[in-house]
């Protein structure tokens, strides 16, 4: 099938933000009374929406987070990002060998997204096409953002492919009526192919998913 666009979501697709995020939520969960290990918040929160984590961690714990603990949160995420995060291993040549248009639609907030893709120079990718359900007022894995992506870049739902690597997101993707192809380096394979996603390993497979030849190929 011939594409007209790409959608791609952000953490774990372009940036390798999940096992940082994870972690520095993790340690902060632990100094607030309720021992949770990196791995742990992996599992049970990749690809959601950070007030639903914490919600989720207020329920275990049967008491309240301080308030202001999601931007303490944020704010200790973002400075590990500046000294630590790195692009998906791979995703940058993928971009450059696939000439259609891109935006990225994410759960997380504009300027997270904005912040990620500056520090890895990959923002220069999407023409400021960067799409938060913060924006459009519904999470995944409802399909609300990715219809709304696909409508912003002017392209048909079907004409469109996604990009994933979480459980939440394929079912967005899924409800949209759109493709999905289905990142599964750090993820299960057969969990994301369970829920309607056709699945690869690495960036560098990308492009020739999508009917392009890769820069490894033509090396």
């Amino acid at each position: 099938m011939k594409y007209q666009a790409v959608i791609f979501d952000c953490d774990g697709v372009l940036v390798d933000s999940e096992t940082l995020g994870n972690r520095v939520l993790a340690e902060m969960i632990t100094e607030a009374g309720f021992p949770l290990s990196p791995e742990d918040a992996v599992q049970q929160f990749k690809g959601g929406k950070l007030a639903d984590c914490l919600a989720v961690v207020e329920a275990q714990m049967g008491q309240k987070l301080p308030a202001d603990f999601a931007t303490q949160v944020r704010a200790q995420m973002a400075e590990v990002f500046q000294t630590e995060l790195q692009p998906i291993l791979g995703v940058r040549e993928a971009l450059e060998a696939i000439p259609l248009q891109k935006c990225v639609a994410s759960n997380g907030p504009e300027e997270k997204m904005a912040l990620t893709l500056k520090i890895t120079d990959l923002a220069r990718f999407f023409d400021g096409r960067i799409y938060s359900a913060y924006t459009v007022g519904v999470w995944k894995p409802e399909p609300d953002l990715y219809l709304y992506a696909a409508s912003q870049m002017g392209v048909p739902p079907e004409d469109c492919v996604v990009i994933e690597d979480s459980h939440l997101g394929v079912q967005a993707a899924v409800a949209a009526g759109i493709p999905v192809l289905g990142y599964a380096d750090h993820s299960s394979p057969a969990e994301l192919e369970a829920l309607g996603a056709r699945t690869f390993r690495s960036m560098h497979e990308l492009p020739a998913l999508l009917g392009f030849s890769s820069p490894l190929s033509r090396n």
